[in-house]
């Protein structure tokens, strides 16, 4: 699917946006009205990022920013740790 995020299987909602009119009680105004209510489409923030497979290798994939930040992906290594040689 294209706007899924291939680890939690996050896709776009529907909901309603809100247009509003007037001035805020607490600026002195009446109040704000809703002045029409219109559908629209959250998507979530989908990322291209490489991630580290189960047999350790690396593959690309859509994922979103919730599961990147929350760590359920693992990125991988960019490369092996610096270690002397032994004398």
């Amino acid at each position: 699917m294209g706007q899924q995020c291939e680890v939690c299987k996050k896709t776009p909602q529907l909901g309603n946006q809100k247009t509003y009119r007037g001035k805020a009680k607490y600026l002195g105004g009446v109040g704000k009205k809703i002045t029409g209510i219109s559908r629209r489409t959250y998507r979530p923030n989908l990322q291209s990022i490489k991630i580290a497979g189960e047999k350790g290798e690396t593959v690309r994939a859509r994922v979103c920013v919730a599961c990147i930040r929350s760590g359920s992906v693992t990125k991988p290594m960019k490369r092996q740790p610096f270690s002397m040689q032994a004398v």
